[in-house]
Protein backbone atom coordinates (compact mmCIF):
# COMPACT_ATOMS: atom_id res chain seq x y z
CA UNK A 1 0.00 0.00 0.00
CA UNK A 2 1.41 3.36 -1.03
CA UNK A 3 2.04 5.93 1.70
CA UNK A 4 -0.25 8.93 1.33
CA UNK A 5 1.68 12.09 0.46
CA UNK A 6 1.18 15.04 2.80
CA UNK A 7 -0.46 18.02 1.13
CA UNK A 8 1.52 21.29 0.92
CA UNK A 9 0.49 23.89 3.50
CA UNK A 10 -0.73 27.33 2.44
CA UNK A 11 -1.00 30.18 4.97
CA UNK A 12 -3.65 32.77 4.05
CA UNK A 13 -3.22 36.15 5.76
CA UNK A 14 -6.06 38.68 5.43
CA UNK A 15 -7.98 40.83 7.92
CA UNK A 16 -11.27 40.26 6.06
CA UNK A 17 -12.91 36.85 6.78
CA UNK A 18 -14.80 36.90 3.47
CA UNK A 19 -11.52 37.12 1.55
CA UNK A 20 -10.10 34.22 3.54
CA UNK A 21 -13.22 32.15 2.79
CA UNK A 22 -12.88 32.80 -0.95
CA UNK A 23 -9.24 31.69 -1.03
CA UNK A 24 -9.95 28.67 1.17
CA UNK A 25 -12.73 27.64 -1.17
CA UNK A 26 -10.38 27.80 -4.14
CA UNK A 27 -7.48 25.91 -2.55
CA UNK A 28 -8.80 23.56 0.16
CA UNK A 29 -9.16 20.56 -2.16
CA UNK A 30 -5.44 20.38 -2.97
CA UNK A 31 -3.74 22.00 0.03
CA UNK A 32 -3.74 22.15 3.81
CA UNK A 33 -4.92 25.64 4.77
CA UNK A 34 -3.91 27.79 7.73
CA UNK A 35 -5.26 31.30 8.26
CA UNK A 36 -4.27 34.47 10.09
CA UNK A 37 -6.30 37.65 10.36
CA UNK A 38 -3.35 39.97 11.06
CA UNK A 39 0.39 40.23 10.53
CA UNK A 40 1.42 39.52 14.11
CA UNK A 41 -0.57 36.28 14.19
CA UNK A 42 0.86 35.26 10.82
CA UNK A 43 4.42 35.58 12.12
CA UNK A 44 3.58 33.54 15.23
CA UNK A 45 2.08 30.78 13.07
CA UNK A 46 5.13 30.72 10.79
CA UNK A 47 7.45 30.57 13.80
CA UNK A 48 5.69 27.44 15.10
CA UNK A 49 5.14 25.63 11.79
CA UNK A 50 6.51 26.85 8.48
CA UNK A 51 4.04 26.77 5.57
CA UNK A 52 5.10 25.92 2.04
CA UNK A 53 3.67 29.18 0.65
CA UNK A 54 2.01 32.35 2.01
CA UNK A 55 -0.84 34.34 0.42
CA UNK A 56 -0.51 37.75 2.02
CA UNK A 57 -2.81 40.77 2.05
CA UNK A 58 -1.11 44.18 2.02
CA UNK A 59 -3.55 46.57 3.68
CA UNK A 60 -4.11 45.31 7.22
CA UNK A 61 -4.46 47.20 10.52
CA UNK A 62 -1.36 47.22 12.69
CA UNK A 63 1.42 45.44 10.82
CA UNK A 64 0.79 45.61 7.08
CA UNK A 65 1.74 42.94 4.55
CA UNK A 66 4.88 44.74 3.43
CA UNK A 67 6.26 44.67 6.98
CA UNK A 68 5.32 40.99 7.39
CA UNK A 69 7.16 40.16 4.17
CA UNK A 70 10.18 42.22 5.21
CA UNK A 71 10.43 40.32 8.50
CA UNK A 72 10.07 36.97 6.83
CA UNK A 73 12.84 37.80 4.37
CA UNK A 74 15.17 39.04 7.13
CA UNK A 75 14.94 35.71 8.98
CA UNK A 76 17.18 32.87 7.87
CA UNK A 77 14.53 30.34 8.89
CA UNK A 78 11.79 31.87 6.72
CA UNK A 79 13.60 33.67 3.91
CA UNK A 80 12.88 30.95 1.33
CA UNK A 81 9.12 30.63 1.94
CA UNK A 82 7.39 31.92 -1.24
CA UNK A 83 5.17 34.94 -0.55
CA UNK A 84 2.41 35.99 -2.97
CA UNK A 85 0.69 39.30 -2.27
CA UNK A 86 -3.08 39.19 -2.76
CA UNK A 87 -4.35 42.75 -2.70
CA UNK A 88 -6.68 45.35 -4.17
CA UNK A 89 -3.68 47.68 -4.60
CA UNK A 90 -3.11 47.53 -8.34
CA UNK A 91 -0.69 50.38 -9.01
CA UNK A 92 2.61 49.46 -10.67
CA UNK A 93 4.53 51.04 -7.79
CA UNK A 94 2.68 48.81 -5.29
CA UNK A 95 3.60 45.70 -7.22
CA UNK A 96 7.20 46.84 -7.56
CA UNK A 97 7.39 47.43 -3.81
CA UNK A 98 6.15 43.91 -3.06
CA UNK A 99 8.59 42.28 -5.46
CA UNK A 100 11.45 44.40 -4.14
CA UNK A 101 10.75 43.12 -0.63
CA UNK A 102 11.11 39.54 -1.83
CA UNK A 103 7.60 38.44 -2.82
CA UNK A 104 7.47 36.05 -5.77
CA UNK A 105 4.16 37.23 -7.25
CA UNK A 106 1.25 39.67 -7.00
CA UNK A 107 -2.44 38.78 -7.44
CA UNK A 108 -5.04 41.55 -7.72
CA UNK A 109 -8.42 41.35 -5.96
CA UNK A 110 -11.11 40.36 -6.70
CA UNK A 111 -9.28 37.09 -7.32
CA UNK A 112 -9.83 34.74 -10.21
CA UNK A 113 -9.91 31.08 -9.09
CA UNK A 114 -7.98 29.79 -12.10
CA UNK A 115 -5.24 32.40 -11.65
CA UNK A 116 -4.89 31.67 -7.92
CA UNK A 117 -4.61 27.92 -8.53
CA UNK A 118 -2.08 28.38 -11.33
CA UNK A 119 0.13 30.85 -9.46
CA UNK A 120 0.17 28.78 -6.27
CA UNK A 121 0.98 25.56 -8.16
CA UNK A 122 3.71 27.29 -10.18
CA UNK A 123 5.48 28.82 -7.21
CA UNK A 124 5.35 25.63 -5.18
CA UNK A 125 6.98 23.83 -8.12
CA UNK A 126 9.61 26.57 -8.41
CA UNK A 127 10.32 26.35 -4.68
CA UNK A 128 10.80 22.57 -4.93
CA UNK A 129 13.09 23.00 -7.93
CA UNK A 130 15.07 25.67 -6.14
CA UNK A 131 15.69 23.35 -3.20
CA UNK A 132 16.99 20.65 -5.53
CA UNK A 133 19.15 23.11 -7.45
CA UNK A 134 20.57 24.58 -4.26
CA UNK A 135 21.88 21.17 -3.23
CA UNK A 136 23.68 20.79 -6.55
CA UNK A 137 24.97 24.38 -6.57
CA UNK A 138 26.24 24.07 -3.00
CA UNK A 139 28.33 21.06 -3.95
CA UNK A 140 29.65 22.54 -7.18
CA UNK A 141 30.55 25.96 -5.76
CA UNK A 142 32.37 24.75 -2.65
CA UNK A 143 35.76 25.34 -4.25
CA UNK A 144 34.77 28.87 -5.32
CA UNK A 145 33.45 29.62 -1.84
CA UNK A 146 36.73 28.49 -0.29
CA UNK A 147 38.65 30.74 -2.68
CA UNK A 148 36.43 33.69 -1.80
CA UNK A 149 36.87 33.10 1.93
CA UNK A 150 40.62 32.92 1.44
CA UNK A 151 40.59 36.26 -0.39
CA UNK A 152 38.55 37.85 2.40
CA UNK A 153 40.95 36.49 5.00
CA UNK A 154 44.02 37.74 3.16
CA UNK A 155 42.64 41.23 2.49
CA UNK A 156 41.22 41.60 5.98
CA UNK A 157 44.42 40.38 7.61
CA UNK A 158 46.57 42.55 5.31
CA UNK A 159 44.82 45.67 6.57
CA UNK A 160 45.89 44.79 10.11
CA UNK A 161 49.23 43.15 9.37
CA UNK A 162 51.12 45.68 11.48
CA UNK A 163 48.29 46.28 13.94
CA UNK A 164 49.57 43.87 16.57
CA UNK A 165 46.98 44.60 19.27
CA UNK A 166 43.83 44.14 17.20
CA UNK A 167 43.56 40.37 17.82
CA UNK A 168 40.38 39.07 16.24
CA UNK A 169 39.04 42.59 15.73
CA UNK A 170 38.12 42.27 12.07
CA UNK A 171 36.16 39.05 12.52
CA UNK A 172 34.47 40.09 15.76
CA UNK A 173 33.34 43.48 14.45
CA UNK A 174 32.06 41.76 11.29
CA UNK A 175 29.89 39.53 13.47
CA UNK A 176 28.61 42.62 15.30
CA UNK A 177 27.73 44.18 11.92
CA UNK A 178 25.80 41.05 10.93
CA UNK A 179 23.79 41.11 14.16
CA UNK A 180 22.93 44.80 13.71
CA UNK A 181 21.97 44.36 10.04
CA UNK A 182 19.53 41.61 10.99
CA UNK A 183 18.18 43.75 13.83
CA UNK A 184 17.11 46.43 11.31
CA UNK A 185 15.54 43.78 9.05
CA UNK A 186 18.14 43.44 6.33
CA UNK A 187 17.39 40.51 4.04
CA UNK A 188 19.26 37.54 5.52
CA UNK A 189 21.41 37.09 2.41
CA UNK A 190 22.45 40.75 2.43
CA UNK A 191 23.28 40.55 6.15
CA UNK A 192 25.53 37.57 5.42
CA UNK A 193 27.17 39.50 2.59
CA UNK A 194 27.84 42.44 4.91
CA UNK A 195 29.39 40.11 7.46
CA UNK A 196 31.77 38.88 4.75
CA UNK A 197 32.51 42.40 3.48
CA UNK A 198 33.10 44.04 6.86
CA UNK A 199 36.46 42.35 7.64
CA UNK A 200 37.94 44.17 4.64
CA UNK A 201 36.98 47.64 5.92
CA UNK A 202 40.58 48.58 6.76
CA UNK A 203 42.29 46.97 3.76
CA UNK A 204 43.63 50.42 2.86
CA UNK A 205 45.91 50.41 5.91
CA UNK A 206 48.40 48.46 3.80
CA UNK A 207 49.26 51.87 2.36
CA UNK A 208 49.98 53.48 5.77
CA UNK A 209 53.46 53.38 7.29
CA UNK A 210 54.32 51.47 10.48
CA UNK A 211 55.41 54.67 12.22
CA UNK A 212 51.83 55.93 12.03
CA UNK A 213 49.97 52.67 12.59
CA UNK A 214 52.04 51.70 15.63
CA UNK A 215 52.32 55.17 17.17
CA UNK A 216 51.66 54.94 20.94
CA UNK A 217 50.75 58.62 21.07
CA UNK A 218 48.34 61.07 19.54
CA UNK A 219 49.11 61.49 15.86
CA UNK A 220 50.45 64.79 14.57
CA UNK A 221 48.11 66.71 12.19
CA UNK A 222 50.03 65.65 9.08
CA UNK A 223 50.17 62.04 10.28
CA UNK A 224 46.43 62.08 10.92
CA UNK A 225 45.79 63.33 7.37
CA UNK A 226 47.90 60.44 6.07
CA UNK A 227 46.02 57.95 8.26
CA UNK A 228 42.68 59.15 6.87
CA UNK A 229 43.72 58.21 3.34
CA UNK A 230 43.35 54.50 4.21
CA UNK A 231 39.62 54.78 3.42
CA UNK A 232 40.23 55.83 -0.16
CA UNK A 233 43.14 53.40 -0.61
CA UNK A 234 40.91 50.54 0.53
CA UNK A 235 38.16 51.66 -1.83
CA UNK A 236 40.53 51.73 -4.80
CA UNK A 237 41.85 48.24 -4.02
CA UNK A 238 38.49 46.59 -3.39
CA UNK A 239 36.59 48.26 -6.23
CA UNK A 240 38.84 46.50 -8.76
CA UNK A 241 36.54 43.49 -8.41
CA UNK A 242 33.03 44.06 -9.79
CA UNK A 243 31.18 41.45 -7.72
CA UNK A 244 28.41 42.06 -5.15
CA UNK A 245 30.73 41.12 -2.26
CA UNK A 246 33.61 43.35 -3.26
CA UNK A 247 31.36 46.23 -4.33
CA UNK A 248 29.90 46.14 -0.82
CA UNK A 249 33.36 45.81 0.74
CA UNK A 250 34.59 48.81 -1.26
CA UNK A 251 31.58 50.85 -0.14
CA UNK A 252 32.20 49.97 3.51
CA UNK A 253 35.94 50.67 3.27
CA UNK A 254 35.29 54.07 1.69
CA UNK A 255 32.63 55.38 4.05
CA UNK A 256 32.91 53.66 7.45
CA UNK A 257 34.54 56.77 8.97
CA UNK A 258 31.77 59.13 7.82
CA UNK A 259 29.63 60.52 10.65
CA UNK A 260 25.88 61.07 10.86
CA UNK A 261 26.36 64.81 11.49
CA UNK A 262 28.66 65.25 8.48
CA UNK A 263 31.94 65.70 10.37
CA UNK A 264 33.54 62.43 9.26
CA UNK A 265 35.89 61.58 6.41
CA UNK A 266 36.90 61.18 3.60
CA UNK A 267 33.96 62.98 1.91
CA UNK A 268 32.01 64.52 4.79
CA UNK A 269 28.72 62.83 3.93
CA UNK A 270 25.79 63.51 6.25
CA UNK A 271 22.80 61.44 7.42
CA UNK A 272 21.34 59.08 4.87
CA UNK A 273 23.88 60.22 2.28
CA UNK A 274 26.12 57.66 4.00
CA UNK A 275 25.39 54.12 2.75
CA UNK A 276 23.58 52.10 5.42
CA UNK A 277 26.24 49.40 5.19
CA UNK A 278 28.89 51.89 6.31
CA UNK A 279 26.64 53.28 9.05
CA UNK A 280 26.25 49.78 10.46
CA UNK A 281 29.96 48.96 10.25
CA UNK A 282 30.84 52.29 11.89
CA UNK A 283 29.01 51.28 15.07
CA UNK A 284 30.47 47.76 15.04
CA UNK A 285 33.99 49.07 14.42
CA UNK A 286 33.93 51.71 17.16
CA UNK A 287 32.31 49.40 19.71
CA UNK A 288 34.96 46.75 19.17
CA UNK A 289 37.76 49.33 19.33
CA UNK A 290 36.41 50.64 22.65
CA UNK A 291 36.14 47.23 24.28
CA UNK A 292 39.63 46.07 23.34
CA UNK A 293 43.15 47.16 24.25
CA UNK A 294 45.03 49.37 21.82
CA UNK A 295 48.59 50.77 21.96
CA UNK A 296 47.16 54.11 23.06
CA UNK A 297 44.37 52.93 25.46
CA UNK A 298 43.11 50.18 27.69
CA UNK A 299 39.96 48.15 27.08
CA UNK A 300 36.70 49.79 28.18
CA UNK A 301 34.05 47.90 30.10
CA UNK A 302 30.99 46.78 28.13
CA UNK A 303 28.78 49.18 30.07
CA UNK A 304 31.02 52.14 29.25
CA UNK A 305 31.23 51.14 25.60
CA UNK A 306 27.46 50.85 25.19
CA UNK A 307 27.02 54.20 26.94
CA UNK A 308 29.52 55.79 24.57
CA UNK A 309 27.66 54.47 21.51
CA UNK A 310 24.41 55.82 22.96
CA UNK A 311 26.03 59.18 23.81
CA UNK A 312 27.15 59.65 20.20
CA UNK A 313 23.71 58.94 18.76
CA UNK A 314 22.81 61.73 16.36
CA UNK A 315 26.41 62.94 16.03
CA UNK A 316 28.67 60.06 15.06
CA UNK A 317 25.97 57.42 14.60
CA UNK A 318 22.46 57.19 13.17
CA UNK A 319 19.95 57.24 16.09
CA UNK A 320 17.81 54.46 14.60
CA UNK A 321 20.82 52.14 14.37
CA UNK A 322 22.00 53.03 17.87
CA UNK A 323 18.57 52.14 19.25
CA UNK A 324 18.66 48.80 17.43
CA UNK A 325 22.23 48.11 18.61
CA UNK A 326 21.27 48.69 22.23
CA UNK A 327 18.20 46.48 21.81
CA UNK A 328 20.36 43.50 20.79
CA UNK A 329 22.93 43.97 23.56
CA UNK A 330 22.59 40.35 24.67
CA UNK A 331 23.45 39.11 21.18
CA UNK A 332 26.39 41.51 20.93
CA UNK A 333 27.76 40.34 24.27
CA UNK A 334 27.38 36.71 23.18
CA UNK A 335 29.38 37.45 20.01
CA UNK A 336 32.13 39.08 22.07
CA UNK A 337 32.30 36.16 24.48
CA UNK A 338 32.45 33.71 21.57
CA UNK A 339 35.28 35.55 19.82
CA UNK A 340 37.22 36.25 23.01
CA UNK A 341 37.35 32.49 23.55
CA UNK A 342 39.08 32.12 20.17
CA UNK A 343 41.96 34.51 20.85
CA UNK A 344 44.40 31.61 21.26
CA UNK A 345 43.60 30.14 17.85
CA UNK A 346 45.59 30.82 14.71
CA UNK A 347 44.14 33.48 12.35
CA UNK A 348 43.21 30.90 9.71
CA UNK A 349 41.39 28.78 12.28
CA UNK A 350 39.56 31.79 13.67
CA UNK A 351 38.37 32.74 10.22
CA UNK A 352 37.27 29.30 9.06
CA UNK A 353 35.47 28.69 12.33
CA UNK A 354 33.60 31.98 12.01
CA UNK A 355 31.81 31.11 8.76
Amino acid sequence: MKEKLELPTILIVDDTPENIDVLKGILKTHYRIKVATNGELALRIVEKSKPDLILLDVMMPGMDGYEVCKRLKSNEETVHIPVIFVTAMSETEDEAMGLQLGAVDYIIKPVNAAIVKARVKTHLMIADSRKSCEMVVTERTQELAEAQRSAIFMLGDAGHYNDTDTGVHIWRMAAYAGVLAKAVNWHVEQAKLLELAAPMHDTGKVGISDSILKAERKLKPDEWETMKTHSEIGYRILSRSDTPLFRLAAEVAHYHHEKWDGTGYPVGLKGEEIPESARIVAIADVFDALTNKRPYKGAWSLDDAFKSIERHSGTHFEPRLVKAFLAVRNEIEAVKQNWDSKEALLPEERFIDSL
